[in-house]
């Protein structure tokens, strides 16, 4: 039996910017799969040269500064091999067991779901934490054609090419993988300011848009779904950091994970403030537009 007919008959997308870093330990983990495309967005550390060399194709995306962002081109542009399409980050590992389990989704012809949640786990300050922000449910393994990711703002955000927090929404039902995913998100603090600076210029752009009144797609996890429900419930209370900071220690139990738990709790309290100030930044803009094409009054 050849190689390739040993492999897994799966398509995985990897969207990259300068990851040169991280992509051959994500490589390596998933080096059973049939196909792998790095979409890439002109890196210049060496990133497309250490993708050909462990067996990716490698696909340049151009950003137009709004939509689509780069998973969704992906799944829309590249013509790929196979029925079922796994979406990876640079920074996630798959475990060595995902192979077998992966196999026998993909080559059972009578599979009762369009789609499958995988769960991670955070590295963070050098040590896995065991209870801030876990559960950490993903829709990552899909049917061709069957799924897309969620829109959730077309506006301009500066939080980069990349999907940020959106889901993807699948027509059909939807199962839970076994495999857990190592996320290897921070490596140090400094990386994890660097992110969520970005992150929170797409918060903000969202929560204006909510406020402006438009509609969002309803997603088919429900504990996923009450997570999003719980946050646009948040956006009108007060003490907003200090309120995520409780959900991410107290509620999710980070406090167990010691003092890494609760630098992690702390910086989603920053975050969540950043979130929050340029919310209201976004808003203060809108009204002085507003103000300013406003018609005098006739004397």
């Amino acid at each position: 039996m050849t190689e390739n007919r040993r492999k897994v008959p799966l398509s995985v997308i990897i969207p990259i910017r300068n990851e040169a870093a991280n992509l051959p330990r994500c490589l390596r983990s998933i080096d059973w799969a049939a196909e792998l495309f790095v979409v890439d967005s002109q890196s210049d550390d060496g990133s497309q040269e250490i993708a050909e060399s462990l067996g990716a194709t490698v696909v340049q995306f151009e950003f137009e500064g709004t939509w689509p962002k780069k998973k969704n081109w992906a799944l829309d542009h590249i013509e790929f091999a196979h029925e079922w399409i796994f979406i990876l980050d640079a920074d996630e590992v798959l475990p060595a067991e995902a192979e077998s389990e992966f196999r026998g989704i993909v080559t059972n012809p009578e599979s009762p779901h369009a789609g499958y949640w995988i769960n991670r786990r955070f590295h963070f300050m050098g040590k896995w934490l065991k209870y801030a922000y876990t559960p950490n449910w993903n829709l990552r393994l899909i049917k061709r054609g069957c799924g897309r990711f969620e829109k959730l703002t077309d506006g301009a955000t500066g939080s980069g090419d990349n999907e940020v927090h959106e889901h993807i929404i699948v027509r059909g039902t939807t199962g839970h993988l076994k495999a857990v995913m190592d996320h290897y998100a921070f490596p140090s603090v400094e990386v994890f300011v660097e992110k969520h600076n970005r992150y929170s210029n797409w918060e903000a752009r969202v929560a204006l848009d909510k406020f402006l009144g438009k509609s969002f797609p309803s997603l088919q996890k429900k504990d996923v779904w009450l997570k999003r429900q719980l946050k646009r419930v948040a956006l009108r209370l007060p003490f907003r950091p200090f309120l995520r900071f409780l959900y991410v220690y107290l509620l999710q139990g980070g406090i167990l994970d010691g003092r890494e738990g609760y630098y992690f709790a702390r910086l989603h309290g920053f975050y969540e403030f950043l979130s929050e100030a340029k919310t209201y930044e976004l808003k203060k803009m809108l009204n002085d537009c507003g103000n300013k094409n406003r018609e005098p009054d006739a004397t």
